[in-house]
């Protein structure tokens, strides 16, 4: 008598079910690491970029108003890093040279507040004011000027001495 022969067991096949089951894994994955991802945001954020916001749009509200009294003044304003310190020429909107104010100037370093200083500018010519101060590198500058009718303008610039 001889042994019965066993039929070979077949080969691995990938069926529909196996494909199924890859592609609910895959999207089970994706859609958890997304959920940590937006549990934690919102766990980590206010959702506010300002501590007092309404009081900072009230701010900003001024601030505009006071941009647009300054555009119909017509007053500009050229900052320039001379070898001997800060010069600010002061035009009218015709260009013609404004004499008699009042500048000032804030000088800051554009990462951080050391070496912050506020200086008055002199009018060395008419409508070109200065300050004999030796400076180095990059500063944001801050010009405020006034005049005596009590007009005021105020110009930002990066300024960069050798």
């Amino acid at each position: 008598m001889t042994a019965p022969i066993h039929p070979a067991k077949p080969p691995f096949a990938v069926k529909g079910w196996h494909v199924a089951a890859g592609v609910v894994a895959f999207f089970v994955v994706v859609i958890s690491v997304d959920a940590a991802f937006l549990v934690t945001a919102y766990r980590t954020h206010p959702g506010q970029v300002a501590p007092r916001p309404y009081e900072a749009g009230l701010i900003y509200n001024a601030e505009l108003k006071r941009q647009r009294v300054q555009d119909a003044l017509g007053w500009r304003a050229g900052a320039e890093a001379g070898p001997n310190g800060l010069a600010v020429l002061m035009q009218d909107r015709e260009g013609s040279p404004l004499t008699g104010l009042k500048v000032t100037a804030t000088l800051q370093r554009p990462a951080t507040e050391h070496g912050r200083a506020e200086v008055v500018l002199v009018e060395r010519a008419p409508g070109q004011y200065g300050v004999d101060r030796a400076l180095s590198g990059a500063w944001d500058v801050r010009i405020e000027a006034v005049n005596g009718a009590g007009h005021s303008f105020i110009a930002e610039r990066r300024l960069t001495w050798p």
